[in-house]
């Protein structure tokens, strides 16, 4: 599969803190595949299937063979009809869209084959090449037991080419790798310059396992997206506490002296651990895709990484 050392996270595209146009969404997907992506990720959650209909729609006139998408299970979308939700917008999870549906969990088997079918209409495609259990650690059980052999079937049947998990949480994911036959895992926003709880025991089991780690959220939502930290900037998909930012404006202090940027460590962090097959970055416009592959391609000076060690902030 054409993964690559950086792939594209598709969050946005559903319209992700605030609305975009169908154009600025494709604006984003065209900037990535001129700047070599060829890795694409996402997921129902992301604005109740707007980030799937757009993705697909951006990449249909592109050769099929030459990218690989990835998307999720573990939430179907269910219309809320007459009467069915009290709320104008989808806001209340971060996405700034119609309440059209209501997501319902749902790792059992049936519910992992309806959700890919639904993905792959939404999507235009007969096949997506990774599947992921979403947040697996809501229904840790059900997603293990049943979640992940819908999963392995699918991959027997063609229809997946790859299978693992994706997840904030570091300890469902080490339970996937010692219990699962997972090809992959995807780590969110725990392997990243503020924090990395994966390092423990993650990345040392997939390493051991050959699982491949997908490092996502590297910005940890926002807060490490801009030159100079500041309040207001995102955490968690919220209000960065001030602790945070604080750390991480010492981190971009440090990163100045080394001649780089706090975005450009944070993008080069996760790369330069053995186990990360894949950096996954979301961008917010076709400028910021730019940006984040020329970062990529112009790592941070060595020094840095001792440095920041050296005033306890790594």
């Amino acid at each position: 599969m054409r993964l690559g050392k950086h792939g594209l996270g598709c969050a946005q595209l559903g319209n992700l803190y605030r609305e975009r146009s169908d154009e600025d969404a494709r604006a984003i997907v065209d900037a990535a595949w001129d700047a070599g992506i060829r890795y694409f990720d996402t997921a129902p959650h992301y604005g109740i299937g707007l980030s799937e209909r757009r993705l697909g729609a951006a990449l249909r006139d592109r050769p099929r063979s030459q990218y690989t998408v990835s998307t999720k299970v573990g939430r179907l979308l269910e219309p809320t009809g007459e009467g069915g939700d009290d709320l104008a917008d989808d806001l209340a999870d971060g996405f700034a869209v119609p309440r059209t549906h209501r997501r319902v969990w749902d790792f059992t088997r049936d519910g992992v084959r309806r959700s890919i079918e639904d993905s792959l209409a939404r999507l235009g495609l007969d096949r997506v090449d990774i599947a992921l259990l979403h947040d697996p650690e809501h229904h840790p059980e059900v997603a293990l037991r049943q979640g992940f052999p819908a999963l392995v079937e699918l991959r027997a049947e063609g229809v997946v080419r790859a299978i693992g998990a994706g997840s904030k949480d570091a300890a469902v994911l080490t339970r996937v790798v010692a219990e699962c036959t997972p090809d992959i895992v995807m780590v969110a926003g725990r392997f990243t310059l503020l924090e990395q709880p994966a390092a423990e025991r993650l990345l040392p089991a997939c390493a051991a396992a050959g699982v491949g780690v997908l490092a996502a959220g590297v910005f940890n939502s926002g807060l490490l997206a801009e030159d100079r930290p500041r309040a207001g900037l995102p955490y968690e998909y919220g209000a960065a506490p001030a602790d945070l930012v604080r750390r991480a404006a010492e981190i971009a202090g440090v990163c100045a002296e080394h001649g780089t940027t706090l975005p450009a460590a944070a993008i080069a962090f996760p790369a330069r651990d053995p186990a990360v097959t894949t950096v996954v970055l979301g961008a917010d416009s076709a400028e910021q895709v730019r940006r984040n592959a020329a970062l990529f391609d112009a790592p941070p000076a060595d020094s840095l990484w001792p440095a920041l060690t050296g005033r306890g902030l790594l």
